[in-house]
């Protein structure tokens, strides 16, 4: 979450940046005005109340030193008063505190100066795009039949065993699944980034630790019975690795990586892109994390994105990366790039990687810091991408290297299936 100092040093800034995410925080922040004063108001009062208690208790020591023991006595009634308002205040003060921090969630992030303005996907700036769309044979299908036709994904089988959104991979498909998984690691461990194998359900200050919760609540599958949130990413557990720890500035930086299935309940999702693998409410997806010194974060990210490109390039398939504009962007994010990747069969972009970088949000709800040159306490800066999710990605290896005789597998994934033909 935002602090209380980024709001407060300069009113005219902050609603500026939130408008760039399509929010008007005047309300908002004019109430932050309001509760900080009354708090600082509170606890002046509260510490000179305190204050006087302590002043007069020495006193009551030296009048029964002295032997005057009624107007001891007189000021030790007076000190109860003063006990009685103080703990009142006290209470009042935990109030306006926690509707303080209330109001300041509900704030997203500061998007960076360099993401552009805009309310929809149709405003994001495309950076640069890479590969070659393929020329396919006439009548050419879409995943969902080349799943059909090859017997590699049961969509109707997943509807009776759960329900839409929930896909039964077969045979080949499956072990394309696992092939996919296995390459997308050892990509990402052979860049440096250590595995990791999280639980795939968190508590609830591990949804608010990375700004899941309250956000994105209506989005995640709740066990209700326990309070446990079934992951929407790997990101949620993986960074919460890190929540209420002091790092030394030497340990930046920190890389991890970890698949998992990611659940989603995608409310309102319907209509012809939502097809297939174009949308689902389980899915595997392999998630890059990085903790960053604040000096180095955006060297981090764009490292990031040029590790995610060259993943992208080894599948062969053709793709563009754009920054996202700020009504695009997530609560959490500071800057957004997503990689979307050409569906020749279907002839539209599919969205495959989100690379993003927080900069210091998440790490205040997270309390995630670092002590610098100087022993001070600071937030760390987190990042994380999709490296990658599988679903689109399988769908356009499908689409893009189907033959009338075959579906082809690009060599650097055969080495993983062991097929180089579907």
């Amino acid at each position: 979450m935002l602090t209380l100092k980024q709001i407060r040093e300069d009113k005219a800034f902050t609603l500026e940046r939130l408008a760039v995410k399509g929010v008007d925080a005047t309300e908002a922040v004019e109430k932050i005005e309001a509760l900080d004063d009354e708090r600082k108001s509170i606890q002046a009062q509260l510490d000179a109340c305190l204050a006087q208690q302590n002043a007069i208790a020495k006193e009551v020591g030296m009048l029964f030193k002295q032997g005057k023991k009624e107007e001891a006595e007189a000021a030790k009634a007076k000190t109860v008063q003063l006990k009685e308002r103080s703990r009142s205040m006290e209470e009042r003060l935990r109030a306006v505190g926690e509707e303080l921090n209330a109001v300041i969630v509900t704030l997203p992030n500061f998007p960076n100066k360099d993401v552009p303005r805009g309310k929809t996907a149709a405003d994001n700036v495309v950076v640069r795009m890479g590969g070659t769309n393929p020329a396919l044979p006439e009548g050419a299908l879409p995943h969902w039949e080349l799943a059909r036709k090859y017997d590699l994904i049961d969509f109707e089988l997943g509807v009776k065993l759960t329900g839409a959104g929930f896909p039964v991979y077969k045979g080949k498909g499956a072990a394309l699944q696992r092939a996919l998984i296995a390459f997308f690691l050892d990509c990402n461990t052979a860049a440096g980034y250590t595995e990791i194998m999280p639980p795939l359900m968190v508590n609830e200050a591990s949804g608010f630790g990375t700004g899941q919760l309250p956000d994105k609540e209506g989005q995640m599958y709740h066990v209700t019975l326990d309070n446990y949130y079934l992951i929407p990413t790997a990101e949620v557990p993986v960074t919460n690795i890190y929540r209420d720890v002091i790092l030394d500035e030497s340990d930046f930086p920190i890389k991890m990586t970890a698949y998992t299935p990611c659940f989603r309940r995608e409310a309102g999702s319907y209509g012809k892109d939502v097809r297939g693998l174009n949308r689902l409410h389980q899915f595997d997806k392999v998630e890059i994390v990085q903790l960053a010194h604040p000096d180095r974060s955006y060297e981090a990210l764009d490292g990031m994105i040029a590790h995610v490109e060259s993943i992208v390039q080894k599948l062969e398939l053709p793709y563009r990366i754009l920054r996202l504009c700020g009504g695009d962007m997530s609560f959490t994010s500071a800057i957004t790039y997503d990689f979307e990747v050409y569906s020749a069969a279907q002839g539209r972009w599919l969205e495959v990687s989100s690379v993003s970088n927080f900069e210091s949000f998440q790490a205040n709800r997270l309390k995630l810091r670092y002590r610098d040159a100087h022993k001070k306490t600071q937030l760390a800066h987190t990042l994380n991408g999709s490296s990658l999710a599988l679903p689109r990605i399988l769908a356009a290896l499908l689409e893009n290297n189907q033959t009338p005789e075959n579906i082809r597998i690009p060599a650097a994934l055969a080495q993983y299936t062991r097929f180089d033909r579907i």
